[in-house]
């Protein structure tokens, strides 16, 4: 097995970290659309 090169550890590192935060702000505007809705919804009611 050959050893992973420097720049490669380097790309697939910076690429993993900026997935999961890609990750982190798709839940952020799912919840963001959720609440939206709710806060929509119930003013429908009064």
């Amino acid at each position: 097995m050959q050893p992973v090169s420097k720049e490669y550890s380097v790309l697939f590192n910076e690429i993993t970290d900026i997935s999961e935060e890609v990750i982190r702000l798709y839940k952020r505007l799912v919840a963001i659309q959720q609440t939206a809705e709710e806060i929509y919804i119930s003013q429908e009611d009064t």
